[in-house]
């Protein structure tokens, strides 16, 4: 049985990781890139991080008075297993609704939408 649960871990972290590179090749570089280029953007996203990782984390960090949000990225398999898993629902969701990721046209790009941020926000956790 461990052999079995270890392979079913192996698996899950691979097609984690390969998920999370993916959209850090089409969203998340170009998107830190412009966040490096806007502190305002960058502040943006620094809350969407925040919000992606208590979601991913189901409020494992300490609550209330003194919590601090880190933002560091994503340091257990599991943790990235989470944060895949949390994207690939966000990206079902834009494409069930009909919405799409806009992309960068000419070396600019400036994302403001919602989703958009939070999968930027996906990237900048995840380490990668």
């Amino acid at each position: 049985m461990s052999l079995l649960h270890d392979m079913r871990t192996a698996v899950a972290e691979w097609s984690a990781r390969r998920l999370l590179r993916r959209l850090m090749d089409t969203v998340g570089r170009p998107g830190l890139r412009a966040t490096a280029a806007e502190p305002g953007l960058a502040a943006l996203v620094d809350q969407h991080a925040a919000a992606v990782r208590d979601i991913v984390r189901d409020g494992a960090r300490p609550r209330g008075r003194g919590a601090v949000a880190t933002l560091a990225p994503a340091r257990t398999s599991a943790d990235s297993v989470r944060l895949a898993a949390y994207a690939g629902a966000l990206l079902d969701e834009q494409r069930r609704g009909g919405a799409s990721i806009p992309m960068p046209q000419d070396g600019t790009w400036r994302p403001t939408d919602w989703a958009t941020l939070r999968l930027i926000a996906v990237c900048q956790i995840s380490g990668l």
